[in-house]
């Protein structure tokens, strides 16, 4: 049986990532990138590969364990009690030697290195390097070398598997030792990828690595002090989101994983490490508060950069991580999925939507850096805005995919048209930074016409609130998002009806909502959306007891996927999801600017 979703910890060196067990073995990692293929995929597959190190005891009625990043940092230390003893693991994707801050994922070694120290007692101990490349398509000849290490090769992979102190023998396929460690005994393991016509995989200090990859995450936080409401809370979700930049472009990839269903057993299990514009405003606005404003700009310049000249074509929802348009979906059939939910998906074909709300969030987020850009935008920036202002101004009316990218026909989505909204209210706002060639009072007309549809067309009066499509009467959570982009006020008697009837009708425990009827997952974004709805609302406790309830999903790391199962709070979908975590840093700081107690 596979772990649980939450079990899983998150280690990242900001241009990979990997997922490590409490029981101690590393089910994921892509080391080239976070989008690239994976090495170990047990996640997705029980025979996908893995790299479990735990005591021999692990499982057992006697065994406990207790697990924490070190402050601001995903470096994750794990201590496992057992009847023989105490012993720490500590895990870390490695920064480059002496790299901090926004350094830290620039020439990151691609090594990941596990440090076992020998707490009291003396401890069983075993490893099991099982390397499975490809996404599980490969099985890599293992070789002994001369200096104790193992070095698996396949394809266009190398893995050299070290261990300071233990000389490793392989065994077939994998590699599988049995070793004892004592109380204050150190022991360290490190495992570096390298391309194999490429140059060799890097050779580090384990133990030295650990201490400088600690020191350089730690950097990152003394860049930028949130002072606001539920401090670490807000420092732990933006340590997360730092984990999931792509440091080399800015680009933030909206989760560590691919295929995690959204419905055990279900089909909706999609690839999410890639960049989303849909969530442009949103990631930039929790950037800005709780992580750096430097990043919050690296991530305008990468979505400038990525949009390129604009046309009649609509921009894509979606890039991969250096801007690529070109992330063609495809199934992996060789892995079994997540408790058997398939397919396995890499690659995701929603780039290809028409998405009309995408120039709304980039126009918004330019509104919201509109002091840190200065008065005169530079060209590309003045092209992107006013290309994206005039493509809303010629398309507002026809019908797309929406928020939540439905793969069936286009519709008339009320989200979608608020957003256009935003795209040009914003732009008539921006009107003194973008020169003469910004023809306020059209887009002023246009703006005002949108606003009339969506109040005429997208209030149900069978429903009493605002719904998910125009002509329709299902209730849809992303309603919530009119009075967050400033369409409505919160308070606004219709809004106000819209706001409780979704919470009665998609609410769940634990103060979670869903975003549909009939959603067995209560979706957390939309959940910390309620949060800042009722706090602009001025019901200011119950929107804190509502947040404090949400928050209490996240696992013992603090880390959130996309949703809760309704009936056995398990978490559910791609983790660690970032627009959870932007939900949760935007709800703080409403919470904080409400006044709230």
């Amino acid at each position: 049986m596979q772990p649980p979703i939450s079990d899983y910890g998150f280690l990242s060196d900001l241009r990979s990532s990997a997922l490590v067990s409490r029981d101690g073995s590393v089910d994921w990692w892509c080391p080239q990138r976070f989008d690239s293929p994976s090495v170990f995929a047990r996640l997705l597959d029980p025979g996908g590969g893995h790299w479990r190190l735990a005591p021999a005891a692990a499982g057992s009625a006697g065994h406990r364990v207790h697990r924490s990043y070190q402050p601001d940092t995903l470096v994750l230390r794990t201590v496992h009690r057992t009847p023989e003893g105490s012993v720490a693991v500590t895990d870390a994707l490695a920064g480059e030697p002496g790299a901090r801050a926004h350094e830290l994922g620039m020439n990151s070694p691609a090594v990941l290195v596990r440090v076992v120290e020998g707490l009291s007692g003396r401890v069983p101990m075993t490893v099991e390097f099982r390397p499975r490349p490809q996404y599980s398509l490969t099985a890599p000849y293992l070789k002994e070398r001369a200096d104790g290490a193992v070095l698996a090769g396949a394809g266009p992979v190398d893995l050299v598997l070290r261990c300071h102190g233990l000389r490793l023998r392989a065994d077939d396929d994998r590699v599988r030792q049995s070793f004892e460690i004592a109380e204050g005994q150190v022991l360290g393991f490190d495992l570096a990828y390298g391309a194999a016509y490429g140059d060799p995989p890097a050779e580090l200090d384990p133990v030295a690595a650990v201490t400088d990859t600690v020191q350089a995450w730690q950097a990152f936080r003394e860049l930028h002090q949130y002072e606001g409401r539920y401090q670490d809370l807000v420092r732990r979700s933006a340590t997360v989101l730092t984990g999931l930049t792509y440091a080399r472009s800015g680009a933030v990839t909206a989760a560590a994983t691919t295929s995690l269903p959204e419905v055990i057993g279900g089909d909706r299990n999609y690839d999410y490490r890639f960049a989303w514009l849909r969530d442009f405003a949103m990631t930039l606005r929790a950037l800005w508060v709780a992580a750096c404003p430097a990043e919050s700009s690296r991530l305008f310049a990468w979505a400038t950069r990525s949009i390129g000249r604009i046309g009649a074509e609509p921009i894509p929802v979606l890039f991969g991580l250096e801007g690529e348009r070109d992330v063609y979906e495809h199934e992996c059939p060789r892995l079994a999925g997540y408790a058997g939910s398939t397919p396995v998906r890499v690659g995701n074909d929603a780039w290809q939507q028409r998405q009309s709300d995408v120039p709304g969030e980039i126009v918004s987020a330019a509104w919201l850096l509109r002091d840190y850009l200065g008065d005169e935008f530079d060209d590309e920036m003045l092209e992107m805005v006013l290309g994206l202002t005039e493509q809303v101004a010629a398309t507002w009316r026809l019908p797309d995919r929406g928020i939540w990218e439905p793969r069936e026909k286009e519709r008339h989505f009320l989200s979608s048209k608020v957003l256009c909204w935003v795209a040009l209210d914003k732009a008539v706002q921006l009107g003194p930074h973008l020169g003469e060639r910004a023809d306020v009072r059209r887009w002023a007309a246009i703006r005002d016409e949108i606003r009339a549809t969506v109040l005429r067309e997208g209030f149900d009066e069978r429903s009493g609130a605002y719904t998910g499509a125009f002509g329709s009467s299902e209730l849809d959570a992303s309603a919530l998002y009119l009075p967050v982009m400033g369409f409505l006020p919160a308070d606004d008697p219709r809004m106000r009806a819209t706001i409780a009837a979704v919470e009665r009708e998609l609410g769940g425990p634990g103060g979670l909502i869903r975003r549909w009827q009939d959603e067995p997952g209560g979706f957390l974004l939309c959940s910390f959306w309620l949060v800042e709805c009722l706090a602009m609302a001025g019901e200011r406790e119950r929107a804190a007891s509502l947040f404090e309830q949400i928050t209490g999903h996240a696992n013992d790391l603090g880390l959130l996927s996309e949703q809760i199962d309704l009936d056995s709070g398990a978490h559910l979908g791609n983790t660690p999801q970032a627009l959870s975590h932007i939900g949760l840093i935007n709800a703080a700081w409403r919470l904080t600017e409400s006044g709230g107690q």
